[in-house]
């Protein structure tokens, strides 16, 4: 299970940049052993009316296409 979450926090480094690029970021909350990975969309991506697209389009679909064993994405809010 580390293994897994380390790849996810080493996918989410790649991804990370291009967030910040728009004033946004992406936290890691959990990975469960079902393969769904909590994140919570920090600063613009916490607030925008796109980042369900972006967390579909982009952070899920890099997430699934690194890391077979992913089978979701999921934001948690405060």
């Amino acid at each position: 299970m580390e293994d897994l979450v380390n790849r996810v926090k080493d996918t989410l480094q790649i991804i990370r940049p291009y967030l910040q690029a728009d004033g946004g970021d992406v936290e890691l909350v959990q990975v469960t052993k079902d393969g769904i990975v909590e994140v919570k969309l920090t600063g613009a991506c916490g607030t925008c009316p796109m980042s369900q697209m972006t967390l579909r389009a982009g952070i899920e679909r890099a997430l699934m296409r690194n890391i077979p064993e992913i089978r979701r994405v999921e934001a948690v809010f405060d």
